[in-house]
């Protein structure tokens, strides 16, 4: 018959989360394992039910009954926190010399190989913990791998929407974003200004000292809308030497004049491109969408596109409100100018 000591010595080996108990309730011993969840309290000497709450079966309350349950599958509890919850098989030594009972985590296995750091060499060789522990360790990976993929892949298409709607020159927004812009303010009846801006004399730039000297103009061009413009406006690029700028719900007429005024005056300034003074000047049309009802796209365009030629008509390097222009007679060869 095998004595106390080499039946603990055996259990250690198949089954490292077993109690071995006395017939008076008193723990013998324990698995390695088991006591790892206690490290700073030894196990061996208490009472099975002091350290141990039995969830099921609910009828049982004292041990001398639970031996009486060979094979009967237990439910416990730690009655210290954290109360890790454990399953169990109940397996009485012959003669009434106590039992057996051999625990497990069951389902709260991730919890506690995550709460007490237990690694495989914590459960037997045979346990199928250990499988679902590579299975989950797996599955892990996979997500992590799974969610890095759909970081890149969401991260590429902003980067392509972006672009979609950026003037690669310039940084501006290009005219498939003003586009957007446009419908989404006239779709939520929200009041803006349209600005439409055309760089004079941006040919003799490109003709003199070439076309990295127009596009050094451009560039500097956007700077100084972007300076002079708020965060929630739209400043895009729509041409070679067009601009659009959108104000959003900037009404004031006085207020957009002065914008032209700055913006006329420091684009006629010279700049200097590889020592050499690329000379410009600005000529601007702006039209409000509250003077049409209902707005549309087209139509204000249409209205900033007439300000702005009447500018150059009247000699460039000037701001023209197409409400100066409604006053004009349809067609009035005098003003150049056709209202629709």
């Amino acid at each position: 018959m095998m004595d106390t000591g080499d039946l603990g010595s055996l259990l250690e080996t198949l089954c490292p989360m077993f109690v071995l108990v006395s017939e008076t309730g008193r723990i013998i011993r324990v698995g390695p394992t088991l006591q790892k969840l206690r490290p700073d309290q030894p196990i061996e000497g208490k009472e099975f039910l002091d350290v141990f709450e039995l969830i099921r079966p609910r009828a049982v309350t004292t041990l001398s009954a639970l031996m009486s349950l060979a094979g009967a599958k237990l439910h416990l509890k730690l009655h210290d926190t954290p109360r890790t919850a454990l399953k169990g098989l109940i397996a009485p030594l012959p003669n009434g010399k106590g039992a057996v009972i051999n625990l497990s985590f069951g389902i709260s296995i991730l919890d506690a190989v995550r709460d007490y750091a237990l690694t495989s060499a914590d459960f037997s060789g045979t346990d199928l913990a250990i499988e679902l522990l590579y299975l989950v360790e797996a599955k892990s990976a996979a997500m992590e791998a799974s969610r890095s993929l759909n970081l890149r892949l969401q991260g590429a298409m902003l980067a392509a929407e972006e672009q979609a709607f950026t003037d690669m020159l310039t940084g501006l927004k290009n005219r498939r974003a003003m586009d957007v812009v446009l419908g989404h303010l006239i779709s939520g009846n929200l009041p803006f200004a349209l600005m439409h801006l055309d760089l004079d004399f941006f040919k003799s730039v490109n003709d003199q000292y070439g076309h990295a000297a127009g596009d050094h103009v451009l560039q500097q061009a956007a700077r100084i809308m972007v300076e002079e413009t708020r965060n929630d406006d739209t400043v895009a690029r729509i041409g070679g030497d067009e601009f659009v700028i959108i104000f959003k719900g900037l009404m004031d007429e006085s207020v957009l004049s002065a914008i032209a005024s700055r913006l006329i005056d420091r684009l006629q300034k010279p700049m200097v491109f590889e020592k050499n003074p690329c000379r410009i000047s600005a000529s601007i049309g702006t039209a409000l969408s509250t003077q049409f009802s209902p707005p549309k796209s087209a139509e204000i365009l249409n209205a900033a596109d007439l300000a702005l030629y009447e500018a150059k008509r009247k000699g460039r390097s000037r701001h023209c409100l197409y409400s100066t222009l409604v006053g004009h007679r349809q067609g009035d060869p005098a003003s150049g100018v056709r209202l629709d």
